[in-house]
């Protein structure tokens, strides 16, 4: 069952490679979808994957996948499925 979700992370989330360690966790997780910063200063990811693999997805971005990030809060909701997303990306 593919679960896609849209998340919103706020914290020290740009400037620090917070979008290439979100690539670099999704594409080990095998999730899908896209991430970017967003002009408020947060970053905002939709992404789609099995449950479990969305699950530690979301954990894994909660704690900031980047050394240098910190995560102060993070939102998600349930999107409609992209069957056109076969990868993700950083934009």
């Amino acid at each position: 069952m593919v679960e896609p979700k849209s998340i919103v992370v706020t914290g020290r989330v740009q400037g620090v490679g917070f979008r290439y360690f979100t690539k670099i966790l999704a594409d080990r997780l095998g999730v899908t979808g896209v991430v970017w910063n967003a002009s408020d200063g947060s970053v905002r990811i939709e992404a789609q994957g099995d449950e479990v693999a969305m699950k530690d997805f979301v954990n894994g971005v909660s704690v900031s996948p980047s050394p240098y990030g910190r995560v102060d809060s993070v939102t998600s909701e349930s999107i409609d499925v992209s069957p056109e997303r076969r990868m993700f990306k950083a934009v």
